[in-house]
């Protein structure tokens, strides 16, 4: 089949797909929009487009994308049998509905929430097939529900442990929570090793540290097999589960989580995964000292990117 995939790849997650469909055969045509920059042409601009966005609920950045991406479609200058798009509401609508000319079928995929990205709602129309890790959204929108996957990664079972607790997250309203749960770690004197992305370079917790460059997935993963634990903080209104679960499933780590619906998934036991309530926090040591114990194959192998891409592409 002749596939593309659409992508806003800034931590380099849907690569995996990529990799996983050339592995199966299939023509891949990848297109990373987060490659394409736009610039403000002058000041003039910037104030434009925040009338746009106020008063229109358009944006010149994502007018850009569109176009580039509509650019890099005409290259191609090949009719796909499935383009596959995810984080479509980065993009104007009217530049997505123009995929249909070059494909045979038009899916999207997001892994984010209406609540958050309330910019979802107005692309859903575009797409012939809408897939959402947020069950909410699925049963409120009719959209089809499917999780975020596991990714293939290498257990270093030589590594030692450095650190016991492991978190990597960009600076956002999550912040003040990750503050307080570094506290607390460091009261209870739990090592831990928390990394905020911040272009703005504000370093404004001393227990925390930041970074303004993008860390590549390979050294994130280094990080990963360093720890003990992984900590996962969602983000507010969003109960779909984030790849640091899928991360933790795949390396066999322990995972701390402020989203209490993964109680619910079939892979969950409560001596591997430990959910705290963000209001109040409370890390027992006893749970760093417990074996992590292994999920079954069966249950694993549902999550597996390979079988992500064959349910959402209908590719058995």
């Amino acid at each position: 089949m002749k596939i593309t995939i659409i992508s806003f790849d800034n931590w380099g997650f849907n690569s995996h797909i990529v990799t996983a469909l050339k592995k199966e055969g299939h023509c891949v045509y990848h297109i990373n929009f987060n490659a394409f920059t736009y610039k403000y042409k002058t000041i003039l601009y910037r104030y434009y487009n925040f009338f746009l966005k106020t008063i229109f609920k358009k944006n010149l950045k994502n007018i850009h994308y569109g176009k580039k991406i509509l650019e890099k479609l005409r290259e191609n200058n090949e009719i796909q049998d499935v383009i596959l798009t995810v984080k479509g509401d980065f993009i104007d609508p009217k530049n997505i509905l123009e995929f249909k000319k070059y494909t045979k079928k038009s899916i999207a995929y997001f892994n984010d929430s209406i609540y958050r990205c309330p910019k979802i709602k107005s692309v859903i129309p575009c797409f012939d097939e809408v897939y959402s890790f947020e069950k909410q959204d699925c049963k409120k929108y009719n959209l089809k529900f499917i999780t975020n996957w596991i990714y293939p990664s290498e257990i270093n079972s030589k590594q030692k442990t450095q650190y016991q607790i492991f978190n990597i997250s960009s600076k956002d309203r999550r912040s003040p929570i990750i503050s307080k749960i570094t506290s607390i770690l460091k009261e209870k004197k739990i090592n831990y090793k928390i990394i905020v992305f911040d272009k703005g370079k504000k370093n404004n917790d001393p227990n925390i540290e930041y970074t303004s460059e993008q860390i590549p997935l390979t050294e994130v993963n280094e990080y990963m097999n360093n720890s003990q634990v992984l900590l996962d903080i969602n983000r507010k209104g969003q109960k779909g589960l984030t790849f640091r679960v899928f991360e933790s499933l795949s390396l066999e780590k322990k995972l701390i989580t402020t989203n209490s619906d993964i109680k619910n998934y079939d892979f969950y036991n409560p001596n591997n995964i430990l959910i705290i309530n963000e209001k109040n926090i409370h890390i027992p040591l006893d749970f760093f000292k417990n074996e992590y114990v292994k999920i079954p194959q069966a249950i694993l192998k549902r999550y597996l990117v390979e079988n992500w891409i064959n349910h959402v592409l209908k590719l058995k």
